[in-house]
Order: structure tokens, then C-alpha cells, then sequence
């Protein structure tokens, strides 16, 4: 009995070292930001922005606690592979009628006291691996939320980051701006002149003031657009009190040189891709389980503890009592509701493929579209900056015609007006280069792009 005894501890303590399941190896999340690629940029302010969002950023810190919460789920879910152990005390009075009889015995009535300590274990031994595909299927729920995660580090950093830019050229558009406006009303006040000398037209005069107004105009959209990004790059660094700090617009590398092709396995680096691989996994996993759902079950269980009524008694030797077990189940009907649930596992199974392959073909969409927008976007600066040259050219030469009086300082303004609308062209599309960069970095599942091998 001893031994019997010493062997049953033993099936009920297992457990207890059977259920600490080692803790996943931990991922530094900050390569999930790619410091790597950032540097392309050559801006420490800009990585130090990314440091502080990666510390700070509430969406980082909720994704962080989605994966925490899921761990848990899938420890719940393992939990179930293991033997069930629980104790129960009960203390009862028993309140008995008279004549009670047990065949040809009688007993008379009576009342006593029943302590009854029992240690109960039960498990159902998975002979079909039911419950150890459930665990399977919560482990791709987890690597599902892990990729949402990274996910979100690939998005906030890519959206901070073109915020960050867009600020810079609203810094720029502004100063650009300020000079426009200034010699807008210079323009007016020699427009004015003439008109007063009767050299030009009211018209002329009017549309110079339609001119200064408009450009008044433009600038309060800059104003706003600047304060407006400001504001949401503070939200994203969690600080409302701070001063967003940013480089000037001198200092901002331009990304070229990036491969116009790639391997199509690139593909498998975004995380859309391989949260919706992952759920084909899932599935696939509960198909399986709600096939075995069909089969018998088996339960061993076991029971062992104290049954005294008396106190004095409760913990000498023949108060102790043992009992074990194996229980089989079949259900000989359960009213379709098993054939449903495997239909339903098969039906989200052929869902989860047309995402699958739908997730497949909006990546290479994305990533080609991305190629094309950032190969334009580096032609449109090209052409820009020629442009820009060429009225660089046009303005120093009617500055040399005006110094010899072939043209006069009012001509010379203009041409400096067009050469300053053609430097807002150019930060705007050097600018937009940059973003069909970051567009491009962010439709590849975040991997830094000079590193992907060329086709």
C-alpha cells in the first residue's frame, strides 16, 4: 500500500515541474526599428527621435503586452496536456431518519460528523494528439501577434519618420515663403509706381496685389501644416511638452542608388505575408483537431486523502483511502454539432488560403508599385533640379543685363520670383524622393534595401 501510495505522490507532483514551460528567448525589439537602414539617412537626430519612440511610444507598449497576453494563452492551452490535480476539504453533519435499512440490517437513527480530505487527479490521455495540436494552433496565434508587433514597429517608424521629413519641408517651404512674400511686395510697391507715373495698367497693379495675397495665403497652409506635424510627432514620442528638434533641409540625404529589382522572395519578409501564413498554419491545426474530435477519449484519474468521523482519527492509518481509475467516452450522438465545427475549420481553412494568396499578390503589388513611385520620383527631382539650374542661369543673366541697364530691377525680381518657385519644386521633390524611399523600405516588410541582392 505504501508503495502504491509513493507512487501516486509522485503521478501528482509531476505536474507541477511539467507545467513551467521554458520562456521563449526574448528579441531585442529595437532591431525591429532597423537602426541600420536609418542611418542611410545620416541624421542622429533623426535615429535619437526613433530611440526615444521605440522607449516611449504607447502602440509599441500595447503591442508588447498583445504578445505577453497570447504567452499566457498558449501556457493555458498546454496546461491542458497535463494532469489535472485539485484539493477539496469537506466537514458534514449527518442527519440520519430512524429505521434506515441496508437490507436485512437496520439502524436506528443517529447523526456523526464526516471529515473527508481527498487530493483528486485526473488526465485525458491525448492518444490522438488532440489537445496537442490546440497548442500548436495557439502557438501560430502567438507568432500571428509577434509579426502584428513588428508590424507596428515597421509602420510607426516609417510614418514618424515621414512626418519628420515632411516637417523639414515645411521648414524650407516657409523660408522659401517669407522671401517670396518680401519680394512679392517689393514687386507691388514698384508696380504701384509705375502705375502712378502711368507706365502700367490697374490691372497689372491688381493682379501683383491678387499675387501677395495669394502667397500670404500659401503661407498660413505651411504655417498650419507645420504645426499640424509638430503635434503628431509629439504624440508619437509621447511628450506634448517637448520641442520636436529636426535638421535643416541643407543637411538631408537624398536615397538613391537603391536596386530597381528584387528576388521575388522578399516578399516573405513582410509581415502581413507571414501573419497570414501563420494562420493557414492555425487553422490547418484546428482541421485536425476537430477531425479527432470524432474519436474516444480516455481519462485516467485518481483519487487519495483522508475520510475519518472523527477528528482524532483523520490522520492515522486506516482514515486514508485510495481509489484510481481509467474512464473511456464516446458520444454516440451529439446532434451534428461535431460534423458542423468540422465543416466550419474547413471552410475557414479555404478562407485563410484565399488570404494567404491574396496577401501574396497585394506584397508584389505593393512592392512594385513602390519601385515605380520612388524611379519616378527620382526622374521628377532630376528634371527639377534642371529646371532649377536653368533659372539660376535665367536670373544671373538678367542681373548681368541690369547691371549694364538692358534690364530693369523689376525684371530682375521676377526672374529671382521664378527661381524661388522653382526652388519649392525642388525641395518638394526631393522631399517626395525620400518618401518613395521610405514607401518602398516599408512595402518590403521593413529589411534595409541596400542590402537585398539584386535580380
Amino acid at each position: 500500500m505504501k508503495k502504491i501510495l509513493i507512487i501516486v505522490c509522485l503521478f501528482l507532483i509531476t505536474p507541477v515541474f511539467a507545467a513551467q514551460i521554458k520562456e521563449e528567448k526574448s528579441v531585442d525589439k529595437i532591431e525591429y526599428m532597423n537602426l541600420e537602414w536609418w542611418n542611410n539617412f545620416n541624421d542622429d537626430i533623426l535615429n535619437s527621435h526613433l530611440v526615444t519612440l521605440y522607449e516611449k511610444n504607447y502602440d509599441l507598449k500595447n503591442a508588447a503586452l498583445k504578445i505577453k497576453e497570447n504567452e499566457q494563452m498558449v501556457k493555458m492551452q498546454f496546461a491542458n496536456e497535463l494532469p489535472a490535480v485539485n484539493l477539496s476539504g469537506q466537514l458534514a453533519r449527518d442527519f440520519q431518519a430512524p429505521l434506515q435499512k441496508f437490507g436485512n440490517m437496520e439502524i436506528p437513527k443517529y447523526s456523526q460528523n464526516n471529515y473527508n480530505i481527498p487530493i483528486t487527479a485526473g488526465y485525458e490521455i491525448d492518444i490522438w494528439g488532440k489537445n496537442r495540436l490546440y497548442t500548436k494552433s495557439k502557438k501560430e496565434q502567438l507568432e500571428i501577434v509577434k509579426q502584428a508587433e513588428r508590424a507596428t514597429y515597421i509602420s510607426l517608424s516609417s510614418d514618424f519618420a515621414s512626418d519628420y521629413f515632411n516637417l523639414i519641408k515645411a521648414d524650407k517651404l516657409i523660408q522659401i515663403q517669407d522671401e517670396l512674400i518680401k519680394l512679392e511686395e517689393e514687386i507691388l510697391q514698384k508696380t504701384g509706381e509705375k502705375y502712378k507715373a502711368g507706365l502700367c495698367s490697374v490691372d497689372e497693379l491688381l493682379n501683383e496685389e491678387k499675387n501677395l495675397a495669394m502667397l500670404k495665403e500659401e503661407r498660413n497652409i505651411h504655417l498650419q501644416t507645420r504645426d499640424v506635424l509638430i503635434n503628431g510627432l509629439k504624440v508619437y514620442l509621447s511628450d506634448l511638452n517637448s520641442e520636436v528638434s529636426r535638421n535643416s533641409y541643407e543637411n538631408v540625404v537624398l536615397i538613391n542608388d537603391i536596386p530597381s529589382k528584387y528576388e521575388a522572395l522578399i516578399i516573405e519578409n513582410r509581415p502581413d505575408y507571414l501573419q497570414e501564413e501563420a494562420n493557414l498554419k492555425r487553422i490547418g491545426f484546428n482541421v485536425r483537431a476537430a477531425k479527432r474530435e470524432f474519436l474516444p477519449s480516455f481519462t485516467i484519474f485518481g483519487q487519495i486523502g483522508l475520510n475519518a468521523y472523527q477528528l482524532s482519527s483523520l490522520f492515522k492509518s486506516p482514515s486514508q483511502f485510495f481509489s484510481a481509475g481509467i474512464l473511456p467516452n464516446f458520444d454516440l450522438f451529439a446532434g451534428g454539432a461535431k460534423k458542423a465545427l468540422l465543416k466550419m475549420r474547413k471552410y475557414e481553412y479555404e478562407q485563410a488560403m484565399n488570404d494567404y494568396q491574396k496577401a501574396y499578390l497585394t506584397g508584389i503589388m505593393e512592392i512594385n508599385s513602390g519601385l515605380v513611385e520612388y524611379k519616378t520620383s527620382l526622374k521628377n527631382y532630376d528634371e527639377t533640379q534642371n529646371r532649377l539650374n536653368t533659372e539660376a542661369k535665367l536670373y544671373s543673366l538678367i542681373k548681368d543685363k541690369e547691371q549694364i541697364g538692358a534690364a530693369s530691377n523689376l525684371e530682375t525680381l521676377f526672374a529671382k520670383q521664378k527661381y524661388l518657385m522653382a526652388q519649392k519644386e525642388e525641395v518638394s521633390n526631393k522631399i517626395s524622393s525620400i518618401m518613395a524611399a521610405i514607401g518602398l523600405y516599408k512595402a518590403t516588410g521593413g529589411v534595409n534595401l541596400y542590402k537585398m541582392e539584386k535580380l
